[in-house]
């Protein structure tokens, strides 16, 4: 564990995961969560400028619950947030389906180590890597 300073407040704090912000900063955002959560459960198509001055939490913070994926906008809603990699419009996350997808591809592809090609004395790949017999000629000179 670390010690650290809270990004809100600047407390110092013993740092054990997750946001980077003290207990204190963390059981308000909970408690702004939980007020938007219920406002939006009363008003389930409200916007995010009506829920904002409803529950006095700020748009942006809002929106970092979407970002987080602790909230979703609406289907029906015509509102959307922008995909950080394309800029298309999204309900809830960071990324949109098909850059959720081409990161997901890319870190496998990081992360998994490639083959190893055997290789003949003179350069060239072995395409089987099968062990074979070799075919020695009996009559061979020593």
């Amino acid at each position: 564990m670390e010690v650290r300073n809270c990004r809100r407040c600047g407390k110092i704090y013993q740092y054990v995961g997750g946001k980077p912000i003290c207990y204190d900063c963390k059981e308000e955002d909970e408690k702004d969560f939980q007020k938007v959560k219920d406002y939006l459960y009363e008003h389930p198509n409200a916007s995010m400028t009506v829920v904002s001055e409803a529950t006095e939490v700020s748009i942006s913070t809002i929106r970092q619950y979407i970002r987080d994926e602790r909230l979703m906008i609406s289907e029906s809603s015509p509102v959307g947030i922008d995909c950080e990699s394309c800029g298309v419009s999204i309900k809830t996350g960071r990324y949109c389906k098909e850059c959720s997808a081409k990161l997901a591809t890319d870190l496998n592809r990081a992360f998994v180590r490639p083959e190893t090609q055997e290789r003949r004395l003179d350069g060239t790949s072995i395409q089987n890597t099968k062990m074979h017999y070799l075919n020695r000629r009996k009559d061979h000179n020593r």
